[in-house]
Formats: structure tokens, C-alpha cells, sequence
């Protein structure tokens, strides 16, 4: 009677454990397309709901970088105006993983407008050389599968070397710096969903040329 109990129990914690995980995941995709769609407020609220539910929860399909919830959050704070909760928050986010780029990004962004230039300057910086060093990996590792659709003009990786350059040089531009890694932030979360939808896309293709 009480291993039919302990088995009823541990199957109704994994249901919710799985029911959990489906709200996050969906909570960081609404969430997601609202930062997308600059409703930078409403993609907070998502992002918030998340953490809340699993503040372990980490975004990443196929061979897009990996990204936790409090990324999205820290930069969501960011966008809305909340300086001093996107630097704790974004601080937390690199804590978990020293790789996020992106969280990177915003925490230099975060620490210029603080007016901590200086460390916000390399922060910025260090955050655009781990993106260049990922789509390059991933360009070169996944040739010919998903690779190919990551920044195929390198649009992306040409707007970094200019803004490496300017941060290396004497005039650095910091309304244009900004400018240009707000852009880069946003870019790079578009550009995984367009790969992913140009792979299924060309798979698709590919098989209907195949039917008899």
C-alpha cells in the first residue's frame, strides 16, 4: 500500500514538474516575441512569470546559444529603464554562465548609462567577440546543416569588427556604440529564429524533390 502511495506521488510531482516546464517554456516564448516586437513591458511580464515558475529555466533550441530566463529578464529591465535590477539581475545571469553573450552586452550597456563607462566598455567588448566566435563556430561546425543560415552576409559579424574597431580607437562614439549594440542584442535573437525557420524550410524542400 505505501510503494502504490510513494508511485502515486512521484508520478503526480513529475506531471507537475512537466506541467511546470511547459508553462516556462511558453511564458519565455511569449515573452520573446514581444521583446521582438518592442513591447519591451509586456516581454518583462513574461519574462517575470517564468523565472518565477523555474528560475533555473534555460531557452535554447538546436544551435542557438543558451540563454536563462533571468538573460531574457535582466534584459527586458534594461529596455523598460530599470538600471539598477537589470545590473543585479544580468550579474546573476553571467553568474550561472559566463558564456552568455548576450547578457554581456547589456550588462555593459547597463553600466555605461550607470556611468561605469570603463568596465561597461568591456563588457560591450568582450560580449561582441563571443558572438563573433559563435557564429563562426557555428558556420563553420555546421556547414551544411543549420550553419549555413546563421548570418549567411555576415551582416552581423561586419557590424561587430566596425564597432571593435571604433572601441579600439581614439573617437569612440558612444551614442552610436549603444545604438549599435542594442541592434546586435535584438539581431541576434532574430537571427536564430530565422535560421531555424530557413533549415526547416530547405528540409522541406529538399524532401519534396525526393518524393516520386
Amino acid at each position: 500500500m505505501k510503494t502504490m502511495i510513494s508511485l502515486a506521488l512521484f508520478s503526480l510531482l513529475v506531471f507537475l514538474a512537466g506541467c511546470a516546464s511547459l508553462q516556462t517554456a511558453g511564458e519565455v516564448q511569449y515573452g520573446r516575441q514581444a521583446l521582438l516586437e518592442g513591447k519591451s513591458e509586456t516581454a518583462l511580464g513574461y519574462f517575470y512569470s517564468a523565472a518565477q515558475v523555474d528560475p533555473n529555466y534555460v531557452y535554447t533550441t538546436g544551435s542557438s546559444p543558451k540563454q536563462s530566463v533571468w538573460s531574457y529578464v535582466g534584459r527586458s529591465e534594461y529596455l523598460t529603464g530599470r538600471l539598477p535590477q537589470a545590473q543585479q539581475t544580468l550579474e546573476r545571469a553571467l553568474g550561472g554562465n559566463r558564456e552568455e553573450d548576450i547578457a554581456r552586452l547589456y550588462l555593459g550597456l547597463t553600466l555605461a548609462k550607470e556611468g561605469d563607462r570603463q568596465r561597461g566598455l568591456k563588457e560591450i567588448e568582450s560580449g561582441m567577440r563571443g558572438i563573433n566566435s559563435f557564429l563562426d563556430y557555428i558556420t563553420q561546425a555546421q556547414r551544411y546543416s543549420i550553419g549555413q543560415f546563421w548570418d549567411p552576409d555576415q551582416d552581423i559579424r561586419s557590424a561587430i569588427q566596425s564597432n571593435l574597431a571604433m572601441i579600439s580607437g581614439k573617437d569612440l562614439d558612444w551614442q552610436r556604440l549603444t545604438a549599435d549594440t542594442e541592434w546586435l542584442g535584438i539581431r541576434m535573437e532574430q537571427e536564430a529564429d530565422l535560421a531555424r525557420r530557413q533549415e526547416a524550410f530547405d528540409r522541406s524542400r529538399d524532401g519534396e524533390g525526393r518524393t516520386p
